[in-house]
């Protein structure tokens, strides 16, 4: 057995490795085209055929309807944006608690703020990281309006179990699906089976156009109010004959004609970029099921992962701190993350309960109050469970991913070493 790199050896990979490009001549042809159609921009803020945007964008949100077998497909300038949008569409007003998951991107728990809404933080899995039912149903209130679940890393959430809740509830179900593209649970696309799906087309996802996003929804008057908090929608509510006016006053979250022109390309190969991931992903797992202490992704019966990220459970079993498992594994040239995110409840906006305005808004509107401990699996996995590596990120021929299973098993088999150390 060679000297791990941390203790002086030589690494494994001596290499950084390289970026993963998905740009190609593909792409460049398309923003040509739009460049020479002098329309980077094809919305008008003001009633018109323009005020749904120009040729790409329309023809962006087609192919996208196509692709999700969706009836209605509404692009916006970033998933964040759609996030918003989706709160504003489904009537979420002061006051209102909407259930999310603590342990994501935080424009998933502060996209309720926006209209005064409370998020309330329920608990995850520790095996997909996703929502835990049985914990949604705990934190359930008669002012709860909305779930947001999230199928993080490319996962499922267990959407069919939470649209069951959610149907009972008579509320909403939303999911963040900017991880999981082409994931599925039991035959049905992620992003499709809630009321509304938001998918990313931002850097590092599995495909993108530097920002932008797509919400799909099967209900047209919520995909009507998605194009009207979109662009501008106090200009356009007369010329639509909008009744309900609630959260009707736009934003501009318009996707621009070379966004849209990128992201059609993109969308032609979403299956290629996809299955790349998956295949880096799944030989990783294969070659760690085995080893003492390390947990890979589970992926549930009937589900379809697609591994935005790759992540890796260090269990007390292991013998090593987490974080001296990381760094051997830095050494010895395998880029890896501790933790993800901290739960967002650790966030000053929820720990001051300050978030619009001087006077606290919408915390005033409630008791609930964020401290540490109320969501103990999560705090687990961010202290110390979960390193991750980024599939997206780079890329890796076979060649490659044969030496970074060696990291791995070089690390693992030094861990009586290792554990002699601490950080």
């Amino acid at each position: 057995m060679s000297e791990l790199a941390l203790l002086g050896g030589k690494p494994v990979l001596t290499e950084p490795l390289s970026p993963y490009r998905s740009m190609g001549q593909r792409e460049r042809a398309a923003v040509i085209e739009v460049m020479e159609s002098d329309c980077l921009s094809g919305f008008y803020g003001s009633p018109g055929p323009e005020f749904f945007g120009g040729p790409k964008v329309r023809e962006l949100e087609q192919a996208w309807c196509k692709t999700f077998e969706v009836p209605f497909s509404v692009s916006v300038n970033s998933a964040t944006s759609g996030l918003i949008a989706a709160m504003g569409a489904i009537g979420i007003s002061p006051g209102d608690e909407v259930i999310v998951p603590p342990y994501t991107m935080s424009a998933t728990a502060v996209a309720p703020l926006f209209y005064g809404g409370i998020p309330v933080f329920s608990d995850i899995e520790p095996d997909t990281f996703c929502l835990d039912p049985s914990a949604v149903q705990s934190a359930l209130s008669p002012t709860t309006k909305a779930i947001i679940a999230v199928n993080l890393f490319g996962h499922p959430a267990q959407l069919h179990r939470l649209k069951k809740i959610s149907e009972d509830a008579g509320i909403y179900l939303i999911e963040d699906n900017a991880q999981a593209p082409l994931a599925s649970e039991h035959g049905r696309r992620c992003g499709t089976i809630g009321d509304i799906g938001i998918y990313s087309l931002n850097y590092h996802k599995h495909i993108h156009s530097g920002e932008g996003g797509m919400c799909v929804t099967g209900n047209e008057h919520l995909a009507q109010r998605l194009q009207l908090i979109r662009n501008h929608a106090e200009n356009a509510v007369d010329w639509l004959d909008i009744a309900d006016l609630n959260n009707l006053i736009g934003h501009n979250f318009r996707m621009t004609e070379v966004s849209a022109a990128i992201a059609l390309t993109q969308l032609f190969d979403i299956e290629e970029h996809v299955r790349r991931r998956e295949h880096i992903a799944k030989r990783l797992s294969s070659e760690t099921t085995s080893l003492h202490g390390l947990s890979p992704p589970l992926v549930r019966n009937g589900c379809r992962h697609n591994f935005y990220c790759w992540v890796l459970r260090c269990e007390d079993t292991l013998g090593v701190e987490r974080h001296i498992f990381s760094q051997a594994l830095l050494a010895e040239g395998f880029p890896n993350t501790e933790g993800y995110v901290k739960p967002l409840y650790y966030l000053p906006v929820f720990q001051k309960r300050i978030a619009l305005g001087r006077n606290g808004f919408p915390f005033t509107l409630t008791k609930r109050t964020y401290s540490k401990g109320m969501c103990p699996t999560a705090e687990c996995m961010y202290e110390q469970e979960v390193l991750f590596f980024e599939p997206c990120a780079y890329d890796v021929d076979d060649e490659t991913l044969d030496l970074l299973v060696k990291c791995i098993h070089k690390v693992h088999e030094s861990r009586d070493d290792l554990a002699k150390l601490k950080s």
